[in-house]
């Protein structure tokens, strides 16, 4: 009990220190992300952090995306905005929040909470630890991106990954999580096609040929085909871009596993059928069109411009994950 107290103590002292008022907060939260309990999720984040934030709540429907919601807050002067949802309730907060400089807290209740992950977040993170974070106040500038003028957080991706989240089934993520993208990744390997790639960047063209193009601000290891630095650090001012090519299944796997490698011990793969390199921003063609997906969603095909907005972005952190 004593030990409780004194965590109250500490944490109201952090946020009347940071805002010298009860902070006004917007939570935005989607009821059917991920397989947990919404109902009891909700409650427990209510009892959490309404002793300390004028929480004003709001839930997506199919009618009211996250946009409008974070819209709301903004005008309604809120302090921070929180996103209790998936990857994509996540990005899409995060999007509207770029540049505002209202920091983002992040209650991660999904399929594979990406960004969440990418920041050093564990994966498993409860939402009685998330709370704790936001609470704690800790912010963390990073970057964040445009793909032909729509907010990302996290990658873009081209041809495979494009093709692999098109054809995970909402009911094959409910049923199997993260497993869901490793069996439908699985499958369509055998559909797998290369493509004429063109990219510009720094005032030069480069060609190649490839089967997956992924442009990456931010990336967990499991996001494994922007893994070709070995990392993808989300506070450099740069994307990370990295082509694959695959001559067979097998191939496609080995390859897959090698880059998987490459992200946990954090260093640059050396395979020629891989290539990586860093700029800030780039436009890229490709013969035939390909489809591409940005942050979990389709958005149309090739050609695409990205640009990467240097601390574009305030997240709420573990103490232990702020860099200064």
């Amino acid at each position: 009990m004593t030990n409780t107290i004194a965590t109250n103590l500490t944490t109201a002292e952090a946020l009347i220190t940071r805002y010298a008022k009860t902070p006004i907060a917007h939570l935005i939260f989607n009821p059917v992300a991920g397989q947990g309990d919404a109902e009891q999720d909700l409650l427990l984040i209510r009892k959490l952090l309404e002793p300390y934030l004028n929480l004003t709540i709001h839930q997506t429907t199919p009618e009211v995306n996250p946009q409008q919601l974070v819209k709301a807050a903004i005008s309604a002067h809120a302090d921070l905005v929180i996103a209790a949802g998936g990857d994509g309730t996540v990005s899409c907060v995060a999007g509207s929040l770029i540049g505002t400089g209202i920091p983002l807290g992040i209650i991660p209740r999904g399929t594979a909470n990406a960004f969440a992950v990418a920041l050093g977040t564990p994966r498993l993170l409860s939402v009685r630890n998330a709370c704790e974070i936001i609470l704690a106040g800790q912010a963390q500038m990073v970057d964040a991106a445009y793909c032909n003028g729509i907010p990302m957080i996290l990658l873009a991706g081209i041809g495979y990954e494009a093709n692999l989240v098109e054809n995970a089934s909402r009911e094959l993520k409910d049923q199997w999580g993260t497993l869901a993208y490793l069996m439908t990744g699985w499958q369509i390997l055998d559909e797998r096609k290369h493509f004429d790639i063109e990219i510009e960047a720094n005032g030069n063209i480069y060609q190649f040929t490839g089967g997956a193009v992924t442009i990456a601000n931010a990336a967990p290891p499991t996001s494994v085909l922007a893994q070709g630095g070995g990392q993808v650090i989300w506070n450099d001012g740069l994307l990370d871009v990295t082509i694959a090519t695959a001559e067979s299944k097998l191939h496609a796997i080995t390859t897959m596993l090698k880059l998987f490698g490459a992200a946990i011990t954090k260093t640059e793969i050396d395979e020629r059928n891989v290539i990586h390199g860093r700029t800030h921003q780039l436009k890229v063609i490709t013969n035939p069109p390909q489809k591409v997906v940005v942050d979990g969603e389709i958005i149309g095909t090739t050609p695409v411009e990205v640009e990467c907005i240097p601390n574009g972005l305030t997240v709420l952190v573990s103490k232990s994950l702020s860099i200064s």
